[in-house]
Parts: C-alpha cells; structure tokens; sequence
C-alpha cells in the first residue's frame, strides 16, 4: 500500500497527469526561450518602435543633408499683355512672351550645414545604440517570462502530485473505515487536506495561465506562449573580466556614451552658428520673343556671401544649452557605468548564494518525499496516526515547491548575471 501512495504522489503518472491537465486548460503556443526571445524582437511594440526610430533618424539626416549639396529648380512663364510696350520705336515690352529658365545653386561654403549633417549622423548611431539598448531589454524580460512559465508548471506539477497523495490517503482512510480498522475522524481529516489541495492545484493552473499570457504579450503574440524546456545558460566569465565586459560592452553603456558624444559634438561646432557662407547660382535662360534689353538665350552666375555679425544673441543662448546638455550627458554616462559595475557585483553575487542553495532545497526536498514514505508506511504499521501523514504530506510538497523555487532561483540569477555582463541574448 505504501509503495502505492508514493507512486502516485511521486511517480511519472503524476507528470502526465499534471502536464495533460495544464494542456487541457490553455490553448498555448509551445515554444523555446529562444523562439520566444525571437518572437518579441521581431513582434514586441516598443522594440519595433525602436528600428523605426533608426529609419526616423535616417531620414532626417537626408533632409539635412539636402542643405549641403547642389539644386536644380526650373521655371516657366507666360506673359499676355494688352498690348507692346514700345520707347523710342523699339518694343521693349512684347504683349505676348514666354520665358524658360533653369536655375542651379552650389552651396560652397557652409559650415553651420556641415556641422548638422554631422550631427544627423550622430543621432544615427544614438537611435542604433538606444534599439539595442532596448533589445537587451525586451529579451531579458521575455527570457524572466520564459522562465517564470518554466516555475510556474513545476509548482503546478509539484501540487498536482500532493493531490494525488492526498487522493490516495483518502481512499485508504475510507477503505479503512468502511472495513472497521479506521475511523471517521481520518477519513474527514483525509478528506479535508484532499480539498486543500485541490485548491492549490487550481491556484497553480490560474498562475501558469496568467505566465504564459505574459509571455505572449511580450512575444507580441495574440496567444499565450508555454515554455518547452530548460534553457541552457552560457558559463558566466571571472567577475574581473565580467566588470570590463560590462563597462565596454553592455547596450546601455554603448547608449550612454553615444549620446554623449553627440552632446558633444554639438556643443564644439556651436561656433559654426556665426560663420559666413558662400553660395553660387547659374541661371540659363530661353526668352520668347527677345527684346533690346533680354536675348533670345542666355546665362548669368553669380556668387553670393553672407556673413551674420548679430543675431540678437541667439548663438550665445545655443552655446550655453549645448553645454549644460554636454554636462548632462556626461554624468548619465558616468552614472550607467557605475550601475553597470554595481549590477555585475550584485548578480554574482546573487547567482553564488542561489547555487549555494540549490543543492541543499534538493536534498531537503529528498527528504521530505522519504520521510513522507516512512510516515506512510509507520501509519499502515500502526506506528503512526493519520495527522502525522497529513502533516508529512504538506512537508513534502512544500519542500518540492521549495526546491523548484530555489531552482527558479538561480536560473533567474543566471539570466540577471548574464545580461548584467551584458552577454544577453
């Protein structure tokens, strides 16, 4: 009878049983944490909003752009007059006349142009680095989903096995009763745990639903995501290395120091504000019909200077803005390192103690099924009364669900860790 009981609260029938019961009440797309980390970078909104940021930015340097190289405009005319504007015998004003031109300017001198097509370009590299920064992001937190879906089946898988249990002390309580070996009061307590459970069971299918919907929204899916196995961690390197790695090349890092550097940038080329520029026009022309003072075709260059000696303080006012935002963007990125250091240290230190005690909430979990067992097998001896079994059974699940969490844990550690070196995904 003992060897029965175990079986069923601890044996792979349990498992089916478990996993056939979460399938039947959710409607999951099964999938790995990588396809799901796929899924949000491919799907998740603030992700996408983030690679339409790099085509903003994109297009926003070809306007400024435009500033810096040639144009050609083109117009066409026609004049009707009531009649011929005549001096002296000569028509200098026909009553009808047609005009082409073609116009060509060639900024030649502009640095202030230059400078904010530099800074277009800045701002390029600032929206990349800002969507990788996002990327990272999106992923750890769909890789925390992923694993939280992975915790929160094995706790239902843990507390569908203890209502096995107590399904099985039950029917051996009231088999015992109804053969005069046993008494009402064990068959109630049996009964009682039984109903316990059964809400446990409820409530872990309730969490597993509401983590695999998590996991679909932030996979940017129309239906929730179950996970479909452990995933395996890249090994962590020493702290030391971890710490440059974090400071190099961690998303938020590079973001931070981009931004700064187009803080920069601005403020240097403020004086290009102030700085005069040279442009050049070349007009051909087709007049229909000529006159004494326009031919029938021609053309006419003409190089133009202009040079700001005031503009009301306007560049002073820039000059000042730009760099506060330099001073500002320099103690961001100050901060974002030593985060970046501090987030390392922590997490090492977090994926120590959670591996530390991994093996002893196993152990303690090994222990609980074995004394569990004993107890069971005490009470069929006559050693033992049914409250003992009852309690052994809550220890049991609570020390399985305990060693799950541990589990959970230190993957959780580990993901943290990783992307805190910056080495995720």
């Amino acid at each position: 009878m003992s060897r029965t009981w175990v079986e069923a609260g601890f044996g792979l029938a349990a498992l089916a049983t478990a996993g056939s019961a979460f399938a039947e009440g959710t409607a999951s797309v099964p999938v790995t944490m990588t396809e799901a980390i796929r899924r949000a970078l491919a799907q998740n909104p603030t992700f996408v909003v983030a690679r339409d940021e790099i085509t903003r930015a994109q297009a926003l340097l070809e306007q400024v752009r435009s500033q810096s190289i040639p144009t050609v405009t083109g117009t066409a005319s026609y004049l009707q007059l009531s009649a011929s504007q005549v001096f002296d015998g000569i028509v200098t004003q026909p009553a009808s006349q047609e005009n082409l031109s073609g116009i060509v300017r060639i900024p030649l001198v502009n640095p202030r142009a230059w400078a904010q097509w530099s800074h277009a370009g800045d701002n390029i590299d600032v929206a990349t680095a800002a969507a990788f920064d996002t990327r990272r992001i999106i992923a750890v937190a769909t890789g925390h989903a992923y694993l939280s879906v992975l915790e929160q089946k094995r706790v239902l898988e843990a507390n569908q096995r203890a209502l096995d249990t107590a399904k099985a002390h039950l029917d051996d309580a009231h088999a015992r009763f109804v053969a005069g070996a046993g008494n009402r009061l064990d068959e109630v307590r049996a009964g009682e745990q039984l109903a316990a459970d059964e809400t446990l069971v409820e409530s872990s299918r309730a969490a597993v639903v509401r983590a695999t919907e998590a996991l679909g929204v932030l996979a940017g899916q129309d239906t929730p995501l179950d996970s479909t196995d452990e995933p395996r961690f890249a090994v962590l390197p020493p702290l030391d290395h971890a710490v440059d790695l974090a400071t190099q090349e961690r998303s938020d890092v590079v973001a931070a120091r981009q931004r700064g550097k187009a803080a920069h940038d601005i403020r240097r080329d403020n004086w290009t504000e102030l700085s005069p520029s040279v442009a050049g026009t070349f007009t051909a022309f087709y007049q229909n019909p000529p006159t004494s003072l326009l031919p029938a075709t021609g053309w006419q260059a003409e190089l133009l200077l202009t040079v700001p000696f005031y503009d009301g303080g306007l560049a002073c006012g820039l000059g000042k803005e730009r760099r506060t935002l330099e001073s500002e963007a320099t103690t961001q990125t100050e901060a974002t390192v030593r985060q970046a250091r501090s987030d390392v240290r922590a997490a090492y230190d977090t994926v120590a103690r959670a591996r530390a005690a991994l093996p002893r909430a196993l152990e303690a979990s090994r222990l609980g099924k074995e004394a569990l067992e004993l107890t069971i097998q005490a009470y069929e001896a006559g050693a033992s009364t049914n409250i003992e079994v009852i309690d052994a059974e809550q220890t049991a699940r609570d020390a399985e669900i305990q060693a799950e969490v541990a589990a959970d844990t230190e993957r959780q550690a580990t993901l943290d860790a990783l992307a805190a070196v910056g080495q995720f995904p």
